[in-house]
């Protein structure tokens, strides 16, 4: 994980562009953001991949169960 400077990380312009692009790149998912005595300290993002479920005709019967 890179580490910007501190000065740069300081700026709202730094952090919310940070979080644009998140956003951008994120189809399902969320975006974390941590502040610390008045200021963004963290921004976490955690992307979810969907995977196509069964279709009907796969499932087992569950009737005679």
């Amino acid at each position: 994980m890179s580490s910007p400077d501190a000065t740069a990380s300081q700026s709202p312009d730094y952090w919310t562009n940070l979080v644009r692009q998140k956003v951008q790149g994120l189809r399902f998912g969320s975006i974390q953001i941590v502040v610390h005595e008045d200021r963004v300290t963290l921004v976490e993002s955690t992307e979810k991949i969907r995977l196509p479920g069964p279709t009907s005709a796969s499932l087992p019967n569950k009737r005679n169960v």
